[in-house]
């Protein structure tokens, strides 16, 4: 079933009239990732042919990390895992899934919102695939990272190529996407992503900038600053962006707040709310949009 469904995947990228994007065969790779001590089922797709990529044009529990932690800023922080939590996931997953009928979900928001982790457990409790839209990209150009991007073929290449990654996976079914944090600039980007649904993971921007702060911003290419305080101006830089990305981010049909769900559970800080809570209230927030 999952080798077929990597099989049915054929990103198409072009270099001018040139189609060749990989097509996968037996030799990529399925991969179970166990980030959860043992609970967080990725399915990696390993491309191993070079590509020519578009030219021209992530209580006790987990909890989302706002202390230095010498690890990706999408990544939340892994402890104990309440079996309460657990068992509230897993009915609401089941209460659900049926309603979706296959339809993909695409989570957005900014960067280190922890749609990659959110994503995984989502993914794992549905019974879906999980692709990072970002990953494809660095595979479709060979392994480069997404920064190393920006610095050799600029924005607008990053761009077109994630657009071609979305535009392919709109074509598929049970699968949980999750998208980078600019990919909601581009109107084309949101017709792909209303094929499923679109859940937007709303975090204070101050959390934002703590939390990519405290792991650094060497991987983020839009949050390179010169000298100064590192919080300072990464909140800068996020608030920059924010008003540029935020009305976009409202076209999304379902919306995750993590201040809510901090009210609602009592805490004062959104850095106490664990990403099981978050999976649960996103569960919550689209059994209410499948309802209307």
């Amino acid at each position: 079933m999952e080798a077929k469904f990597l099989q049915s995947l054929h990103l198409t990228t072009w270099t001018g009239s040139d189609s060749v994007f990989p097509k996968p065969n037996n030799s990529m790779g399925l991969s179970t990732r166990f980030e959860r001590k043992g609970r967080v089922n990725m399915l990696k797709c390993n491309l191993v042919q070079t590509v020519k990529p578009v030219t021209g044009r992530r209580a006790s529990g987990w909890k989302v990390s706002c202390t230095s932690q010498n690890s990706p800023a999408s990544v939340l922080e892994s402890e104990t895992f309440t079996t309460e939590e657990d068992l509230v996931l897993k009915k609401k997953s089941e209460e659900i899934e049926p309603c979706l009928s296959g339809r993909c979900i695409y989570l957005v928001g900014m960067m280190g919102s922890g749609k990659t982790t959110i994503g995984q457990i989502l993914s794992e409790v549905l019974g879906y695939s999980f692709f990072d839209s970002d990953k494809l990209i660095e595979q479709s150009v060979g392994g480069t990272t997404v920064s190393d991007i920006f610095k050799l073929h600029g924005e607008a290449f990053f761009r077109d190529n994630e657009t071609e990654v979305l535009h392919k996976l709109s074509t598929m079914h049970r699968l949980v996407i999750s998208t980078g944090g600019g990919a909601v600039v581009r109107p084309i980007n949101w017709k792909y992503m209303h094929k499923g649904i679109s859940v937007f993971i709303d975090v204070p921007l101050d959390a934002l900038a703590q939390r990519l702060t405290a792991v650094g911003t060497a991987s983020r290419p839009l949050l390179h600053h010169e000298s100064g305080d590192a919080y300072t101006q990464t909140l800068k830089k996020l608030s920059k962006l924010w008003e540029v990305r935020s009305e976009a981010y409202s076209n999304a049909q379902v919306r995750v707040s993590l201040e809510r769900i901090a009210s609602k559970l009592g805490h004062g800080d959104v850095c106490c709310v664990n990403p099981t809570q978050i999976a649960i209230e996103a569960l919550i927030q689209i059994e209410d949009y499948l309802k209307k």
